[in-house]
């Protein structure tokens, strides 16, 4: 064969593999797109997804619709996605607690959320809030520590569910300080701020984004967030790294898509995401929502924090000796 004749062989033969999924991503998306979210209406990751859903629609000239699907700690949105074609038509906007979270606390789970699902686009990264009550005798967390530990057993502590960020950041600080306090797991956000305000509950770990009008009108008072980075609304709330007690895992939300999603369309979606995450609108709307936008990063790195942070969750799960209640 001639060289120009076995080029030529060879060309057809990338173009007959590459070609399929080159039209594909051009195709996509040739019909509305369901976003699933595994919260309620008016969360941090609704509003969020919603925010996104919205701007993707007029990016791709195709409608973005928002399914809430909460319940199950995120497995009936996960499930109704991973059954979804793989044809990038059906996305997950997700977060850490109903994934790596998830499965660190549910080792039989049978989901593995870096091959059942198709991570494509890391977009808020940020901590959990550690709130007292104003009366509370701490202005910071060695003051906290400290007051727990003179009292055992007299402060409980409330998160929003057994598993969630607050509630394994709290058993990974007992294990650092040898505080001792109970956890209450309450239902919903609003609750725990309403109790820790009128001093039902003295100790709370909440979300950055419902609790900065709490926290700004003095109902409660903010010892720390968790995580590596200061929020934009409260710059002056240190990490708790910054006081003493480095935290690596992080609070996050993502998008993915259905295992099997082409790669050509992956990272089409991956690159609308991060267009739509860099104009100065949704970048303003995050800041006031107390969430810290992301630097771009790539899938890859993105499975790679997900597999770091398993990892993380699950030594903290087994150390604390944390059991699912279902």
């Amino acid at each position: 064969m001639t060289r120009v004749s076995f080029a030529a062989v060879f060309f057809s033969l990338v173009a007959a593999v590459w070609s399929p999924q080159a039209a594909a991503a051009d195709a996509w998306p040739s019909r509305p797109i369901r976003l699933v979210i595994p919260s309620a209406p008016g969360t941090g990751s609704d509003l969020v997804g919603r925010a996104m859903a919205e701007r993707l629609s007029a990016a791709l000239k195709q409608p973005v619709f928002v399914d809430n699907k909460p319940g199950g700690s995120g497995l009936i949105a996960t499930r109704a996605v991973m059954s979804a074609p793989a044809d990038g038509h059906t996305l997950l906007y997700t977060n850490a607690s109903f994934t790596v979270m998830l499965a660190a606390m549910k080792p039989d789970l049978g989901i593995d959320f870096n091959k059942d699902l198709t991570p494509i686009a890391l977009t808020v990264v940020g901590g959990v809030f550690l709130l007292v009550n104003p009366a509370f005798p701490a202005q910071n967390l060695k003051e906290l520590i400290a007051e727990v530990k003179a009292h055992p057993d007299k402060y409980t502590y409330g998160s929003w569910g057994i598993g969630s960020n607050g509630h394994l950041t709290m058993e990974w600080l007992k294990r650092q300080t040898g505080m001792k306090t109970e956890h209450v797991a309450y239902k919903s956000m609003g609750t725990i701020l309403t109790e820790m305000s009128t001093g039902i509950l003295q100790i709370g770990w909440t979300d950055p984004v419902s609790s900065v009008p709490f926290i700004q009108t003095g109902r409660v008072k903010a010892i720390a967030v968790n995580g590596t980075v200061r929020t934009p609304q409260l710059p002056n709330l240190p990490t708790m790294g910054e006081q003493g007690y480095p935290f690596r895992p992080l609070g996050w939300h993502g998008m993915f898509a259905p295992a099997g999603t082409p790669p050509a369309i992956v990272e089409r979606i991956h690159a609308e995401v991060n267009r739509v995450l860099a104009t100065q609108e949704l970048q303003a709307l995050l800041v006031r929502m107390n969430l810290e936008p992301t630097p771009v990063w790539t899938t890859e790195q993105f499975r790679a924090m997900m597999a770091r942070d398993l990892e993380d969750w699950k030594k903290i799960v087994t150390e604390a000796n944390i059991k699912a209640t279902d």
